[in-house]
C-alpha cells in the first residue's frame, strides 16, 4: 500500500483508557471535567469482572458523560454487551479475540484491537476488519514492548496501512516521539487519570505533547 503524506496528517488525538472500574461513579466528576477541556476522541472503559447485568449498568452509567462530549464509549472486551449496553465499540485483545468479535460489532460498531505483539498479527487484523490498531500497552501483567519497539512499529503501520493506529503512551514525554513515528491517536491511561492534579489538568499537559 501506497506511504502516507506526512504533509495531510491530522494533528493526532488523544485516547483515554480507564483502570478497571466496579463503580463508575468514582471516576464520572472527573471524566466529565477532562472531556469538557480536551480534545478526546474516545474512552476506553475497563471493567472489574460481574455479571453480565452489573456490568451493562457499569457501561450504562458511563456512556452520557462521554458520548454526550463527542467522544465514543470503546468497552475493553465484552464485544456481545456493547449494543446492549448503549457503547460506541468494543477493544479486543489479540487477532482471535478481534476476529472473533467482529460479526457483533460490524459494521455498526467500532471494533479496535491491542495486545497485538508480532506485525503478523498486525496484519491479522487489518485484513480481518479492524476499525483501528494499539501498539504498546502494557499486557495483563503490566508488561509492555520497549520505548524503541513501540515506535519502529508506529513507523512500520504509518507508512503501510490507512486503518488508524494509536499508540499508548506511558508517560508524557514519550507522547511527541510516537506523534512523530506517525500515532494517529495517541493513548493515555494512568498517567493522567492518576495525576494528583486531575484528570483534566494532566490532559492539559498531555496535548503540550503532540505536535501541531
Amino acid at each position: 500500500m501506497p506511504a502516507r503524506s506526512q504533509s495531510a496528517r491530522p494533528v493526532p488525538r488523544l485516547y483515554l483508557m480507564t483502570p478497571p472500574l466496579a463503580e463508575p461513579s468514582v471516576i464520572l466528576e472527573q471524566l466529565a471535567a477532562a472531556l469538557a477541556l480536551s480534545d478526546v476522541a474516545a474512552v476506553l472503559v475497563r471493567l472489574v469482572s460481574a455479571d453480565e447485568r452489573t456490568l451493562i449498568n457499569r457501561i450504562k452509567a458511563l456512556a452520557p458523560t462521554v458520548q454526550d462530549r463527542g467522544a465514543a464509549l470503546v468497552i475493553s472486551g465484552h464485544p456481545e454487551l456493547v449494543a446492549r449496553a448503549g457503547a460506541d465499540g468494543a477493544h479486543l485483545s489479540g487477532s482471535a479475540a478481534l476476529i472473533a468479535a467482529i460479526p457483533a460489532l460490524k459494521p455498526q460498531r467500532i471494533a479496535g484491537a491491542g495486545e497485538l505483539r508480532t506485525r503478523h498479527d498486525a496484519m491479522i487484523v487489518a485484513e480481518a476488519g479492524a476499525d483501528y490498531v494499539m501498539f504498546g500497552e502494557p499486557d495483563s501483567h503490566g508488561r509492555r514492548p520497549s520505548f524503541t519497539a513501540v515506535t519502529e512499529r508506529v513507523a512500520w503501520w504509518y507508512e503501510l496501512f490507512e486503518i488508524p493506529c494509536v499508540a499508548y503512551a506511558e508517560r508524557f514525554d514519550e507522547m511527541s516521539p510516537l506523534c512523530k513515528a506517525g500515532a494517529d491517536f495517541i493513548a493515555v491511561g494512568d498517567s493522567a487519570l492518576a495525576d494528583p492534579r486531575g484528570c483534566a489538568a494532566a490532559l492539559t499537559e498531555a496535548r503540550l505533547g503532540i505536535p501541531a
